[in-house]
């Protein structure tokens, strides 16, 4: 399961409303090295076959299959000016995974 802060569900269906053609909240998760994650967040038209779609306070959250095991108990917040930021339930006061992409 992944959970969202408010002010991350608060972003992400401000950008949703500017691109009603891809209503799906789609994350992943890839090895960069050894020690480093990248997370990516994108916006979709549709549902892929893999993914762990689950409903997070009004949104659509599909989580490809291959980065749901990864994605468990990961909470996604947004903050200005940072951005999206993931945080890892053992790590939420020292965040670790901080590289991220949007698509």
């Amino acid at each position: 399961m992944i959970f969202l802060t408010e002010h991350a569900v608060t972003k992400l269906k401000v950008l949703i409303l500017e691109h009603p053609e891809d209503p799906i909240v789609r994350l992943t998760v890839r090895d960069l090295d050894e020690a480093r994650l990248q997370f990516n967040i994108s916006l979709e038209d549709t549902v892929q076959p893999d993914d762990e779609v689950q409903e997070v306070k009004g949104l659509t959250v599909a989580v490809e299959g291959q980065s749901a095991s990864r994605m468990q108990g990961i909470t996604l917040d947004y903050q200005e000016p940072d951005g999206f930021k993931f945080i890892h339930p053992e790590q939420e006061e020292d965040p670790k995974f901080d590289v991220f992409n949007w698509n």
